[in-house]
């Protein structure tokens, strides 16, 4: 019961949080136009096939380790192997803190674009948008609008449009070099 109670006071002050940092104006990001760093944070309760985000380096000519890729699970198993580093639900720390090693090591960087790949608006998943450091921000349709700078309608589901569609707006907004 304990545990309980506690994990409902770290959600609400995670939600008080996230809605504190939604207030303020998102910090600048200061870096060159053009695309060389990408991070990419993934729902994989809802897409599953978290590899297919390394096809980025071939579409904007990036190094081999120029995207960084998270994922989210609600629940999952620390003995089962993941290729994509992975935090769930009972990372949450308080005050919005994401108390997850490889979350640690994501926030910590700063990217020229950041994929934000969900379409349902989950705490964690918008933590993790709000924290890390990015000029430029992607995202879906049914997720607020004050996470992403560009938002696209696609299917999550069909990751072949969605990376056609982004590759296009990113020329349009001359992003790409």
């Amino acid at each position: 019961m304990f545990k309980g109670l506690k994990d409902k006071f770290k959600y609400n002050s995670s939600v008080k949080f996230l809605k504190q940092e939604l207030a303020k104006e998102p910090p600048k990001v200061e870096r060159e136009p053009g695309i060389s760093s990408i991070g990419c944070i993934v729902d994989l309760d809802s897409f599953e096939d978290a590899e297919l985000f390394y096809d980025f380096v071939e579409d904007y000519n990036l190094r081999p380790n120029a995207v960084k890729i998270i994922g989210y699970k609600s629940q999952y198993d620390n003995t089962s192997p993941y290729s994509t580093p992975v935090f769930s639900d009972k990372d949450l720390g308080w005050n919005g803190n994401v108390e997850n090693s490889y979350a640690l090591e994501f926030i910590s960087r700063e990217y020229d674009l950041l994929v934000n790949y969900y379409n349902q608006e989950n705490l964690l998943l918008q933590l993790m948008s709000i924290k890390t450091r990015a000029r430029f921000r992607v995202g879906f349709k049914g997720v607020d609008k004050v996470y992403n700078d560009l938002i696209l309608n696609a299917p999550l589901d069909d990751f072949t449009i969605f990376r056609k569609e982004l590759k296009k707006y990113l020329g349009v907004l001359n992003e790409i070099r």
